[in-house]
């Protein structure tokens, strides 16, 4: 009876550590399908961000159209900005109680509501934006530079992701927007 009951308590140990063999790969498959949608989430906010950026500029496009170089301050929605973000002119004047005197302070007070916004959504992010005839280089990817050519405004986003290189560990397993993530392009328009 005593041989029968080993083996049992065998076959018991065996099926144990198969299912956790089993188990142990379902966790790693949770932990890529978060990170996965974690990414997804990103992407759609800076979508979002990028389109509702294009449409406040449309909205002040007496300002929006104004071409400028990218630390000049006639056009405040046009500029480079890393997180933590702040607007070039910070603006206020939005808010309730308060009124803007005219378009440019309203772009300020725009600029300032939405890179909060985007410095609160996104972990650890890059956004340019400019004049570009040419966001991407000549293999197609992004580029953050821009040639400040032609009347195509170009919103840049990017932000930290978790590498997808399983080798690196800690502050290293980090991609820290190299490159754009988002690269939407959209006329400002004309008077």
């Amino acid at each position: 009876m005593n041989k029968f009951l080993g083996f049992s308590l065998l076959e018991n140990l065996v099926a144990i550590f198969v299912l956790s063999i089993g188990v142990l790969g379902d966790i790693g498959l949770q932990v890529h399908a978060i990170q996965s949608v974690r990414e997804t989430r990103n992407h759609s906010m800076a979508i979002s961000l990028a389109a509702e950026l294009a449409e406040i500029v449309r909205g002040n496009k007496s300002i929006g159209i104004i071409k400028t170089g990218l630390n000049q301050s006639d056009n405040p929605y046009v500029g480079a900005f890393a997180s933590p973000f702040t607007a070039r002119i910070h603006s206020d004047c939005l808010s309730v109680d308060k009124a803007c005197p005219d378009a440019t302070n309203v772009a300020n007070a725009q600029m300032t509501d939405w890179l909060v916004r985007v410095d609160t959504q996104l972990p650890g992010a890059k956004v340019v934006i400019c004049f570009d005839s040419e966001p991407f280089d000549v293999n197609g990817v992004p580029r953050w530079t821009c040639d400040y050519k032609g009347d195509i405004m170009v919103i840049k986003i990017g932000w930290t992701k978790s590498s997808t290189d399983r080798s690196k560990i800690g502050i290293e397993a980090l991609d820290r927007a190299l490159i754009p993530s988002i690269v939407s392009q959209f006329t400002a328009g004309s008077i």
